[in-house]
């Protein structure tokens, strides 16, 4: 009976053998495709299809035999799963570092399968599978090195081809491991297979282990359940799509870190530890021996030393199931990793850090790589829905008050929504500015609710903020705003009617994958309108997610660049009529997203970003300002191809979301053009970030103040030093549209006021002749169209 079960399990793991090399195979297959693909980002695509092949050899690796092969298994896998991580997050790093880093990472490996060849060689194991290992990894590295600058498609494709390739290999010549086999397979280890009476107690420990699985397995599901309502009371239900998805997305980001913390961290250590122990286990075990136990005294050291080797010989065998079997490994896991990842989820978003750690976050994650699918889907299926054509009087706005000849100010406010101290210490300056007679509207661009735009946030997040603001109240969306499918931010910002049509127009795109009803509109439409009333808050007039405001001689265009920095057709088609119709005016656009900022060139992120860059300086577009990056920036690109054209870029996302440290970090040699400024400026950012920096996460913070988070980004790493105490840098712009005087005037204010060129970092023609450090700060920009 007991061999019948042996060959059923065999024959089990053969089957998985086939079917695991089966998906790897179909992964090598998508890899080669990517140059015959209409696929907007291949980097990203590979990323995924690496990930994948990453869990492969890693969930393989549990059933495999021998040591080595385990090891190696995980060690590959896990490189893979870097390589794949670097490429689906490749905007957030520096270009050259995340190459040097990847051709690193190939290196590595290719280096240890050589070793490990080498070194079965002499043994006389099998060492074949090894030495074409080690060179895959090192064709890999020099098709990168020698093509990355020819053809991207191809290198990506046949670079993720290769490492899938040889994930496939090892998945299907890898012996695996049988899980009854458990007991002999650890006694073996220890060189005491002929020991009849270990033997016994390693077939009795491992009983008890059997007996034990149900057991934790109960408290598990338990506690995950009770992590699982945490997260639902924290979060709600999402109204999008898959109404739990979110707080299931929280607690499988605790059970990553549970079995990160088990298998990386306190497994590692446990590896060493038995290495040293093992070198003397088998000399105690023979010591406790040499003498029966009923000989033994009453306080004998012999009887802890035997407790000890059950206790070790006991964990050798969960850890060795762990090894054989996928299920016995999540269930060790996370025995031991889920206190501690209910721990960090607790303490992260005190420490600062809750953007990396709070898995609460991570369903943004998610939400990222749908909504960006599906944005330019619903945004053409709501502009259908407003019934507006797009012609250049479409999606206008007529704020009461405004002078259609004369002139009149506006304020534009860049990510304000995370409902902390960070945003309400612009409360007051907010409010005394936008209040002033000569304000005409003000406008929030990008990021209105932090993480995932629900409706549930926008009371404390955007209501109670903007409690007190009188004049009309226009907004475009930013990333974050679509996560939620854009639903609280169409219940908020469109006007009833508008709003209903467009929900159930982005309701009918998406089939049956929403939790979105009609009932579920009537209720958001209800709760936006009420809010409204009880703050008395001026917002809920537009039809669409960007509109235009003009006068006789001036044209503000806003433009919403979704997820992914892109436009639709419909709305790529009313901003050329837009312009088209503009050419006699003097136009300001508003993007979701900048085409400089951190000190870095952004135009570049996708074709069609470029594209829209392209487009607006096609027509002589003078003044461009966006939202999404948390800081105040300046840059005057100067004219291109002998065009003429001078453009004004500004980075207005300072309205209270974490603090960008990008430009302030950014090196002065390198930055995109020659004239420039932004605030804050690096020393008082600097000095903030010293003295409220502990010193658990100071070697963070060194590495990135003096190797600009090498091979991250120091603006990727900001909001690791978001901290919510002064001194604050956040600021909003007033535009003041004079054509009196035939000039536009920029007034930038912190939290204090009107800010000073003090508070800048500047270079080149970005500080007006003239003007002193201790002036106050305001861009005149000529009316000269």
């Amino acid at each position: 009976m007991e061999d019948n079960n042996k060959s059923n399990g065999l024959f089990s793991f053969i089957q998985q053998r086939y079917i695991f090399t089966g998906i790897g195979i179909l992964l090598a297959i998508l890899a080669l495709l990517i140059p015959f693909k209409d696929i907007a980002d291949p980097v990203t695509y590979m990323g995924g299809l690496l990930i994948w092949a990453a869990i492969l050899e890693i969930l393989h690796g549990f059933r495999r035999s021998e040591s080595q092969a385990r090891l190696s298994a995980w060690f590959s896998g896990g490189i893979t799963l870097l390589i794949g991580t670097l490429l689906i997050n490749n905007l957030l790093f520096q270009t050259e570092p995340l190459v040097q880093f990847i051709l690193l990472l190939f290196l590595i490996d290719g280096i240890r399968y050589f070793y490990i060849f080498l070194k079965n060689k002499k043994s006389g194991k099998p060492s074949t599978k090894y030495l074409l290992s080690g060179i895959g990894n090192i064709l890999a590295l020099l098709i990168i090195l020698f093509f990355r600058h020819k053809n991207i498609d191809w290198v990506v494709a046949l670079v993720g081809f290769l490492r899938i390739l040889g994930t496939i290999y090892n998945l299907f010549t890898s012996k695996m491991g049988v899980l009854e086999n458990v007991a002999e397979d650890v006694i073996k280890s220890m060189g005491l297979e002929e020991d009849s009476e270990l033997a016994a107690l390693a077939e009795e420990l491992e009983q008890e282990d059997a007996i034990r699985a149900p057991i934790d397995k109960s408290w598990i599901i338990t506690f995950l359940f009770i992590l699982f309502f945490i997260h639902l009371g924290r979060m709600g239900f999402d109204r999008s799509t898959f109404g739990i998805l979110s707080p299931v997305v929280a607690v499988i980001g605790d059970m990553f870190i549970a079995l990160v913390v088990a298998f990386a961290i306190i497994a590692p250590f446990r590896w060493i530890f038995r290495k040293f122990s093992g070198l003397f286990l088998n000399g105690l075990y023979h010591w406790v021996n040499k003498v029966p136990e009923d000989e033994w005294r009453k306080f004998s050291p012999r009887r802890l030393a035997k407790r000890w080797i059950k206790h070790d010989l006991g964990l050798s065998i969960s850890i060795r199931k762990s090894g054989y079997s996928f299920s016995a490994a999540i269930r060790n896991g996370l025995k031991i990793g889920l206190p501690f990842a209910a721990l960090l989820a607790a303490i992260m978003p005190v420490l600062g850090m809750s953007w990396y750690f709070d898995t609460e976050n991570w369903a943004s994650g998610v939400w990222d790589g749908y909504a960006g699918n599906r944005t330019e889907v619903w945004r053409e299926e709501i502009i259908a829905a407003s019934g507006e054509k797009t012609g250049p009087n479409a999606f206008k706005l007529n704020p009461e008050g405004m002078n259609q000849t004369g002139d009149f100010s506006f304020v534009v406010i860049g990510d304000p929504g995370e409902g902390d101290p960070s945003q309400l210490i612009l409360k007051d300056q907010i409010l005394e500015v936008s209040n002033k007679n000569d304000i005409s509207f003000v406008v929030i661009s990008s990021d209105i609710v932090y993480p995932s735009g629900a409706m549930r946030d926008y009371e404390r997040k955007f209501f109670l903020p903007f409690k007190g603001l009188k004049k009309p109240m226009y907004s475009i969306p930013g990333n974050h705003d679509w996560y939620d499918a854009l639903d609280g931010y169409t219940a908020t910002f469109f006007t009833p009617d508008a709003a209903k049509k467009a929900m159930e127009a982005r309701m009918r795109s998406d089939g049956l994958f929403t939790t979105t009803s009609p009932e579920v509109i009537d209720q958001l439409v209800n709760q936006a309108a009420y809010l409204r009333k009880e703050y008395q808050l001026p917002v809920g007039y537009q039809n669409a997610p960007f509109f235009q405001v003009s006068n006789d001689h001036f044209v503000f265009l806003a433009i919403d660049t979704g997820v992914r920095r892109k436009v639709d057709d419909k709305q790529l088609a009313w901003i050329k009529s837009v312009l088209e119709a503009s050419k006699d005016k003097y136009v300001m656009a508003l993007l979701g997203h900048p085409f400089y900022a951190i000190g870095e060139y952004q135009g570049d992120m996708n074709p069609d970003f470029r594209a829209l860059h392209d487009l607006l300086r096609a027509y002589k577009v003078p003044l461009i300002m966006a939202g999404d990056t948390h800081d105040l920036e300046y840059y005057i690109e100067p004219p291109q191809n002998n065009d003429g054209h001078t453009m004004h870029h500004f980075v207005n996302g300072g309205g209270g979301a974490y603090l960008s440290i990008g430009a302030a970090m950014a090196d002065p040699e390198t930055r995109p053009t020659a004239d420039w400024a932004n605030y804050p400026a690096r020393e008082p950012l600097i000095s903030k970030i010293d003295s409220l920096t502990p010193s658990w996460k100071y070697p963070a913070w060194v590495w990135v103040k003096e190797y600009d988070g090498y091979p991250f980004s120091a603006e990727w790493l900001s909001a690791a030093f978001d901290y919510n105490q002064a001194p604050y840098f956040q600021s909003f712009m007033e535009i003041k549209v004079e054509k009196s005087q035939n000039r536009i005037r920029l007034i930038p204010y912190g939290i204090n006021g009107q800010l000073r060129w003090s508070d800048f970092d500047f270079d080149g023609k970005s500080k007006p002749a003239g003007a002193k450090r201790n002036d106050l700060v305001e861009w005149i920009l000529p009316m000269n169209y």
